[in-house]
């Protein structure tokens, strides 16, 4: 092979390269914007499935999806839900959080315009299987006990669980995880009252 063939050849393979590596990304490209709307649809659908879970059935006829406010909370932005039937605001739906005995524990919740506990749902933790998991509703009902709770009822200083001279029972072995839920969905109702006029605001209520 003589000099000007090598050279010729060697000119050709990064032209090649570069027409492979364009096409890929066409390619990758193409597929992505098939399949993007439908992963989205299938959040969007995830999402409003949990959100629903937290609310008595019939209680909205709105998309809360597209009702939402964002409000910071402890440096973080917090995405608030609303609920409502016609114009008025039903509920308030968010997320919280707080550490229990092997991670964060995130839980969705819902609260109704007076500041009543609508629902608690768990959406994701690490606790020990067996133990910390009967905050799943699933698992067990003990988190169906928040429902029509407030921050009235029971009274503040009764917000923990009965090892702590609350009203909420708690896990044998695993008191950590009830305690950390509990403080979390106090938590939420506090933040639902600090900030119940941004959240209503242009409610109609």
């Amino acid at each position: 092979m003589n000099f000007d063939t090598l050279r010729d050849k060697l000119a050709y393979q990064p032209i090649l390269l570069g027409t492979i590596a364009l096409l890929a990304s066409a390619s990758l490209a193409a597929v992505s914007g098939q399949t993007g709307p439908a992963i989205a649809a299938a959040e969007a659908k995830d999402l409003r499935d949990s959100l629903s879970e937290v609310l008595p059935a019939g209680l909205a006829d709105n998309d809360f999806l597209k009702d939402t406010v964002e409000l910071e909370r402890d440096g973080k932005t917090v995405t608030v839900y609303r609920a409502r039937h016609g114009s008025e605001l039903k509920a308030a739906l968010f997320k919280v959080a707080e550490r229990g005995y092997g991670g964060e524990i995130q839980i969705l919740m819902a609260v109704d315009a007076d500041g009543r506990m609508l629902g608690v749902r768990i959406l994701k933790h690490s606790e020990t299987p067996g133990l910390g998991d009967k905050i799943e509703v699933k698992k067990d009902d003990w988190v169906l006990d928040f429902n029509g709770k407030s921050l009235g009822d029971p009274a503040p200083e009764k917000w923990g669980v009965k090892k702590d001279n609350g009203v909420f029972d708690q896990f044998a072995g695993a008191t950590i995880t009830p305690r950390a839920v509990v403080k979390a969905v106090k938590g939420g109702l506090e933040f639902y009252a600090a900030r119940k006029q941004d959240i209503t605001a242009g409610s109609g209520s």
